[in-house]
């Protein structure tokens, strides 16, 4: 299993964790079983909850499909509904929200290629994800992507109540491609799609998805 490079500091700290808890489950209490066992077993947890956390799947497309708009992340479909998108778009669209655990993969796929028309970093608050004005309110960033036939669409990382580092990879003016990693998020968030309204969305409400696997709409 391949780590993904976010992950090196968390990785490292939990080693380091993990060896105290066991020096001291061996050398200090090695006379209480019990104490013992529960600092060794301790340690194992918190190693794989950071190495799963951080693992980072070949999810490589193949072939690209410019009419299809693929799952940015890993989770489940918490939203599908018309609003009105006043920040890059500015006019109604179909928002699709992808609920993030601390169990899903973390990376973030360009959903399409094309170019990046609009980019921002917004500081904010850290609401659980699944609140309405966390799209709104959250610490977020929000990627305007026009594809090669012409399709505004627009995505959005935004932090939860444990996720505090958002990391992004474009920039306004960037060309990405579908398929590729736009950035990670931290121990379970959010990622909203943004897409035009006569988008054939292919997903269901609380549906799993898969990142670089499910696709969320035809448009």
């Amino acid at each position: 299993m391949k780590f993904h490079k976010e992950g090196r500091v968390s990785i490292s700290i939990a080693v380091i964790v993990g060896f105290i808890l066991i020096y001291l489950g061996t050398q200090t209490f090695g006379q209480v079983v019990w104490l013992k066992l529960l600092l060794v077993l301790l340690a194992l947890f918190i190693l794989i909850s950071i190495l799963q956390f951080f693992r980072k799947p070949d999810r490589s497309l193949a072939v690209l499909h410019p009419d299809l708009v693929y799952a940015p992340a890993d989770g489940k479909i918490v939203a599908i509904e018309e609003v009105e998108e006043t920040e890059y778009l500015k006019q109604k669209c179909i928002q699709v929200s992808i609920f993030m655990s601390p169990l899903n993969v973390h990376i973030n796929w360009n959903p399409v290629s094309g170019i990046v028309k609009y980019f921002k970093y917004h500081p904010g608050r850290f609401l659980v994800a699944w609140h309405p004005k966390s799209s709104t309110d959250n610490e977020r960033t929000t990627v305007g992507v026009q594809t090669k036939n012409g399709t505004d669409i627009l995505y959005r990382q935004i932090a939860g109540a444990l996720a505090r580092r958002i990391v992004w990879y474009v920039e306004e003016g960037d060309e990405v491609t579908q398929g590729q990693e736009f950035g990670f998020i931290k121990f379970g968030s959010r990622v909203d799609i943004f897409l035009p309204t006569s988008s054939k969305i292919q997903v269901k409400l609380n549906e799993e998805v898969r990142g670089n696997r499910s696709i969320i709409a035809e448009i």
